[in-house]
């Protein structure tokens, strides 16, 4: 039966709707997901082997818990200290990296040595679990540990910080500390404080630091660009 110019018309419309919505619904789909890392780390892995070719480049064989290597392959994403690094080579339970000089100068990892224990997590994979907060393995500044309290059950640790990133560390906020996602305690002029349990001393390096001993330090992205945003709004309304 022929249809008329109004039911075609109709017909018409009806199509182009379901064509927009087909591709609405292709635009909508997720993303994949901004963080790399989750500030939830692993465990502890021991600089097996440490060859320096100069002194802007480095390379790390690190020994990795047994079973823990599974899976990683060359040009994966590994945090050490919360340091985003490339696997360029696989032997068992021992991961390859390459360290270049701007690495070396931002990060603790040109103090290591062979023995050393570091913080590893691999990235992160769609589905899993952000149980602490997104991190992108790109360490912003080093800090000194300038106190550490303990007790049987608490372990209360004191960062001194460059100057500059302090408006970035809030009270209650995310930081990372050598890739560990940690919750802020109080903020001084040049200096944070946060609040360890034992569980977190006893499976990262930080059960290991002492006062003096130097750490990667990552601030939260998203605090970063608040910030930065509302300085920046507020100097072009006062010029």
């Amino acid at each position: 039966m022929a249809l008329s110019r109004c039911q075609w018309t109709n017909s018409a419309v009806l199509k182009r709707l379901k064509t927009r919505a087909g591709r609405s619904r292709r635009r909508a789909r997720p993303s994949s997901p901004v963080a790399l890392f989750t500030g939830i780390v692993q465990g502890k892995a021991r600089i097996h082997h440490l060859e320096v070719r100069r002194d802007e480049f480095r390379s790390l064989q690190v020994q990795l818990p047994p079973g823990m290597a599974q899976g990683i392959v060359k040009g994966a994403s590994v945090a050490l200290n919360g340091t985003c690094l490339t696997v360029t080579k696989v032997q068992g339970d021992q991961v390859h990296f390459d360290v270049i000089e701007e690495t070396l100068r931002a990060t603790n990892l040109g103090k290591l040595n062979p023995g050393d224990n570091v913080n590893y997590e691999r990235s992160a994979r769609m589905g899993d679990e952000i149980g602490g907060h997104q991190v992108s393995g790109h360490v912003h500044c080093t800090a000194t540990i300038q106190e550490v309290r303990s007790t049987n059950e608490n372990c209360r640790m004191v960062f001194q910080v460059p100057p500059r990133f302090i408006k970035y560390l809030l009270p209650k906020g995310f930081v990372a500390v050598d890739g560990c996602s940690l919750t802020i305690g109080e903020v001084e002029t040049d200096s944070f404080s946060v609040y360890l349990i034992p569980e977190t001393l006893s499976i990262t390096v930080l059960g290991e630091k002492s006062m003096g001993d130097m750490v990667n330090i990552e601030i939260d992205a998203q605090t970063q660009a608040i910030v930065d945003t509302v300085e920046r709004v507020l100097e072009q309304r006062l010029m």
